[in-house]
């Protein structure tokens, strides 16, 4: 679910068989599945463990979740793009605490956002914890659908029974409001641009606010915000010569600047808008920096064709945001590498330089492991940031550049106004378009259509490969489960804190050439230009594995500083993670982790769990888990221990050098209390947290790979 086109192509929104009629559903394999939420289709992402059993006929279990409304109210400025609007209702429901929570908007506030909105909006539901953010069908859903190809008696016919069911939306018809078990008003009239970062998404800082509020994120401490520069290094100059120019780097300075239309910016109207900036900013005589690693990421070809048909993309172009390709890219750290000549000016001045991205995630190090600072921003101020270089810019006093006339040229002089993008949006997003790319769809391509599948029954591995291995997950497998066994005298591998992020256990980028992953590629044969990425590599659970707590802004507090680092204690040695978790298997002791708040926020990546079970992780303690990262431990045999309320690891008193045993009880039943032991001495007790019966039993088969596998043996 990349992209709305597909949304719109795949989409039944009521299904009708037989005659009979019934609502449009699905699961998918990636968290930003809730997309489809904006076309008023109840679904959510699931992790690629549980949807694997799902394939082999296990079906989806899901506690009952509560029901939280978000009336909407009021309208947007219109300075303010769909990715403000998403950014501030992210900040807000991560506030209100959603998680693990299904949401619906309500209010006469939705009647003002169109279905590209909402999409956009039910797309960054990881990001603010929700399982889904449903918008029901209404007239603006209509009206979208027909202009996309829906047929007229399909429209009539789903409208009847939409609201015959009471699953229609209405302002006109005053009724009684849904009853939910929490409602939070937000009020669109109170949205400003908006961008989000240096490090998390909901961390939303208006653009009148960006040059303080980068001040103050140089001055505190290091933390979700801060990088603890000292005072007298914040004005540090370090000049570099780059094809033959000299330029001048600071801290703020943009080094990556990636207009990206994927997910949550697939409104065309923001991505119209970034070429019109483009536009008049060119005409203007504003270039970009050519040190800056820009790019162009459609969403899908929809994009680029109407980005073309437009007459934009040739700005875009010569402000170097060239069309670099169709899947992950700068998000997920596929990016191409800085110069040498920045990397080694940017480490030189210890620099905090940036990325301004209009993807959906910003972790620290996820672009680059040099660029500690990364902002999510609409695309337009992607392109107007990469033409001032630097986010230390104050837009309402400072000029993004000067024309060859010496002029000073402002943001406001080249943003395009809403009567501009309509006329453009109107004229070029069409629905012959939506009809011309389904047929393409339909017919596929040449290069899909002419691929030879191999027709045995079971998959012929090669085993030369470096990207595809058979892994090693049913080595072991009997077929009957063995029961419950303790964990005795285990270990701790990772001592963490709150937020632990997906990409800190599981990183998708770039392979690091000093890491344990490329020591592996480099004795298969391989050079670093071929090491590629650890998404690209996710089907060798070797390189995988090696990859695993692999971050470089990975912050383990054996350590004390950001490293892929832990201590192996036996022996006192201070190693890269999978070499201290390799001693520990070949001294047979088992590990833990421990961590604090939210551990696992992010991504729905299979391999955040799949890669701590291959290094021998029996369990994790944490305060509390994301709700998607605990599903995946449980589905892949590791247990999710929880702290009792307002204890942690540092009320306990715990300084994870101790060994830990802990016991399960044949008769394991969901929020179990369990004693945890140390060796020495300290007693503490946990909660299991298995949320149902399903789970429990999937915990005792060793995780629902063994649970599917056993049922065919």
């Amino acid at each position: 679910m990349a992209h709305q086109m597909n949304l719109e192509y795949l989409s039944r929104v009521v299904f009708e068989v037989k005659d009979f009629l019934y609502p449009d559903s699905v699961v998918g394999t990636d968290s930003h599945t809730t997309m489809v939420n904006g076309l008023g289709i109840l679904g959510w992402g699931v992790g690629g463990i549980e949807t694997e059993a799902v394939m082999l006929g296990l079906p989806v279990a899901l506690t009952l979740p509560e029901v939280v409304g978000c009336e909407l109210t009021g309208l947007a400025s219109p300075l303010a793009t769909s990715i403000d609007v998403v950014l501030s209702i992210t900040k807000q429901l991560r506030q209100a605490g959603v998680a693990g929570k299904f949401v619906e908007f309500f209010g006469t506030g939705v009647s003002q956002l169109s279905v590209a909105d909402r999409t956009t909006i039910a797309n960054m539901c990881p990001e603010y914890g929700a399982i889904l953010s449903f918008f029901p069908v209404d007239n603006v859903t209509l009206k979208h659908l027909k202009h996309t190809g829906f047929d007229k008696a399909k429209l009539e016919s789903m409208e009847e029974y939409l609201k015959a069911v009471k699953l229609f939306r209405n302002d006109q018809i005053s009724s009684a409001e849904p009853e939910y078990t929490q409602i939070i008003q937000i009020d669109l009239s109170s949205i400003t641009p908006y961008v989000s970062g240096p490090k998390r998404p909901q961390d939303r800082v208006a653009i009148t606010d960006m040059k303080s509020d980068f001040q103050a994120c140089l001055n505190e401490k290091i933390g979700f915000k801060g990088f603890q520069i000292a005072t007298e290094k914040q004005n540090d100059i370090v000049p570099v010569e780059y094809e033959g120019n000299e330029y001048r780097l600071s801290h703020g300075s943009v080094v990556i600047a990636a207009v990206i239309s994927c997910t949550n910016n697939c409104n065309p109207s923001v991505m119209l808008a970034a070429g019109l900036l483009a536009r008049k900013a060119v005409e203007a005589g504003l270039m970009v920096k050519p040190y800056i690693r820009t790019s162009l990421s459609p969403g899908s070809g929809m994009v680029t064709h109407y980005l073309s048909s437009s007459g934009v993309l040739p700005y875009l172009s010569k402000l170097g945001f060239e069309v670099v390709g169709y899947g992950c890219s700068t998000c997920v750290g596929n990016t191409a590498p800085l110069p040498e000549a920045i990397r080694n000016a940017i480490k030189q001045g210890d620099l905090v330089a940036c990325g301004v991205l209009s993807g959906n995630k910003n972790f620290e190090g996820r672009l680059c492991d040099c660029v500690r600072a990364n902002y999510l921003a609409s695309p337009p101020l992607v392109v107007a940031y990469a033409i001032a270089g630097t986010v230390n810019i104050d837009f309402q006093t400072e000029p993004l550049g000067i024309d060859p006339n010496g002029k000073n040229i402002y943001l406001h002089d080249v943003w395009p106004t809403r009567e501009e993008l309509q006329q453009v949006e109107e004229e070029y997003v069409i629905s012959s378009m939506f009809k011309e790319l389904k047929e393409k769809m339909e017919k596929g391509n040449k290069r899909w259509n002419f691929l030879e599948a191999p027709e045995s029954v079971l998959f012929p591995w090669d085993l030369k490969s470096t990207y595809i291995r058979c892994p090693s997950f049913f080595d072991k497998l009997a077929k009957e489960p063995v029961s419950l066994q303790p964990i005795e005298n285990a270990q701790v591998l990772l001592y963490l804190g709150d937020s632990v992020t997906t990409d800190h256990i599981s990183p998708a980028g770039s392979i690091a050439r000093n890491s344990a992953a490329a020591k592996y590629l480099t004795n298969k044969g391989l050079t670093p230009r071929e090491f590629n990425s650890y998404g690209a590599r996710r089907g060798n659970d070797a390189v995988m594995t090696r990859g695993t707590f692999a971050n470089m802004k990975l912050l383990n507090k054996f350590i004390g500083k950001p490293a892929p680092k832990t201590v192996h204690f036996p022996s006192g040695q201070t190693l890269d993670v999978f070499e201290a978790a390799e001693l520990y298997q070949k001294e047979g002791i088992p590990l833990i982790i421990l961590a604090g708040k939210k551990y696992g926020l992010g991504n729905s990546r299979d391999w955040t769990a799949k890669g701590p079970f291959l290094l021998g992780v029996k369990a994790v303690i944490a305060e509390s888990y994301e709700k998607i990262h605990k599903g995946h431990l449980i589905g892949i045999g590791i247990a999710p221990l929880q702290f009792l309320p307002g204890e942690n690891a540092n009320v306990l008193g715990l300084t994870g050098k101790e060994q830990f045993s802990v016991s399960f009880p044949q008769e394991l039943f969901p929020g179990i209390t369990l004693d945890i032991k140390t060796n020495t001495g300290k007693v503490f007790r946990v909660i299991a947290s298995f949320e149902n019966n399903v789970e429990t039993t999937i915990y005792k088969h060793g995780g629902i790979l063994n649970y599917v596998a056993r049922r065919f043996l």
